[in-house]
């Protein structure tokens, strides 16, 4: 019987398809054989009103890591259900608590598998109890250990991972810790470390906080602020890493958009000066809010250095909600983001440890 790894979290988007694919690109250099996949898909844009599911069910995320890394079909485990408004409102309906025939299938296909299993769990210990899929279950049921990408803010954040323990027992094999303020590793590993490894907590890794994995393209804020592209609709994979308001006036604006990169720029449709202004920074796109069309010269100047223009119909606190909510809570879809997290976990994440406590063998190189 091969080895189950299922990587969780306690809540969203912590990091965990950073983390996977930085395992899987280790097992590949190594010649190891593995198989990834998610049992509850929870990124997958699906319509019940346009047909059934898709079969095989294979989540975006499997999707992405698969083509990233070049893997056959045959290494993509399906998932066994999807989680969305629609599947949880039949669960519910069904009155069933349990994943069904399908978790035989999954428990055969991982006891049959060469090499190391790869789970992706749901984005928190509870996600998923609907549908007999959530992380506490994999674990039992498949016999799996476990591994907790988690976003550390201070001490106070290790309360949900011994919570997790309580839960998990010896299935947690460790922890890693994310989005951890750059300034702050160092002094974490030499102090924090230590004691949460006390506390029977293993950590196989502390990586900072990266604003490049935490941004939204273009065409995300189009889709979430049902926005009006006027110009450059052809560059929306532009990757937008911060936000600015241009609310100042132009000199202050001008010195304050030079110290910021890769900005969306929000500002009212009748501010033309900071547009302009905003066009000569670091700007991904310029999302204007109120009344009014931008002038042809505007426009004109945002098709010449290829910055999308975006027209919305909400005010400009509502706009910057919605930007900012967007922000650390989108997939890892982009190659881009894809060969940072490959970086990103070689560097700050000691692998080697993670293998040795599966009984894996595992050469880098």
């Amino acid at each position: 019987m091969g080895t189950t790894l299922l990587i969780g979290s306690c809540e969203p988007f912590s990091g965990k398809s950073a983390l996977v694919l930085g395992i899987a690109q280790q097992l590949i250099q190594s010649g190891l054989p593995f198989r990834f996949g998610k049992p509850l898909a929870t990124s997958l844009e699906w319509d019940p009103n346009k047909g059934p599911l898709p079969q095989p069910l294979i989540d975006d995320d499997v999707r992405f890591v698969g083509e990233t890394l070049g893997m056959a079909a045959d290494r993509l485990i399906p998932s066994l259900h999807l989680l969305s408004p629609t599947t949880a409102n039949q669960r519910l309906g069904q009155g069933l608590l349990d994943a069904g025939e399908g978790f035989d299938w999954l428990t055969t296909e991982v006891s049959a598998s060469d090499g190391l299993t790869l789970l992706e769990c749901a984005g928190s210990l509870q996600e998923g109890l609907l549908f007999g899929l959530s992380l506490p279950q994999l674990a039992e049921g498949l016999e799996a250990k476990v591994v907790l990408v988690h976003l550390w803010q201070d001490s106070c954040s290790v309360d949900a991972l011994l919570s997790a323990k309580q839960i998990l027992g010896d299935r947690l094999v460790g922890v890693v810790l994310n989005a951890v303020t750059p300034d702050e590793v160092e002094s974490l590993e030499r102090q924090v470390v230590p004691a949460l490894e006390n506390l029977g907590l293993k950590v196989f890794g502390v990586m900072p906080r990266s604003p490049l994995l935490r941004s939204v393209t273009v065409g995300e804020l189009v889709r979430r602020l049902d926005a009006r592209v006027i110009c450059c609709a052809d560059r929306e994979e532009l990757l937008v890493e911060t936000l600015s308001i241009g609310a100042m006036n132009v000199n202050s604006a001008m010195e304050f958009f030079r110290r910021r990169r890769n900005m969306a720029v929000v500002t009212g449709a009748d501010r033309t000066d900071i547009q302009l202004a905003a066009l000569e920074a670091s700007t991904q796109c310029l999302i204007l809010t109120g009344a009014g069309e931008p002038l042809p010269q505007l426009i004109s100047r945002a098709e010449e250095l290829d910055v999308p223009l975006l027209k919305v119909e909400h005010d400009t606190l509502a706009t910057v909600e919605v930007i900012e909510q967007a922000f650390g809570h989108v997939r890892l879809h982009e190659a881009v983001k894809a060969t940072y997290a490959f970086r990103l976990v070689e560097e700050h994440c000691h692998l080697d440890r993670l293998f040795e406590a599966l009984n894996l063998t595992v050469h880098s190189g």
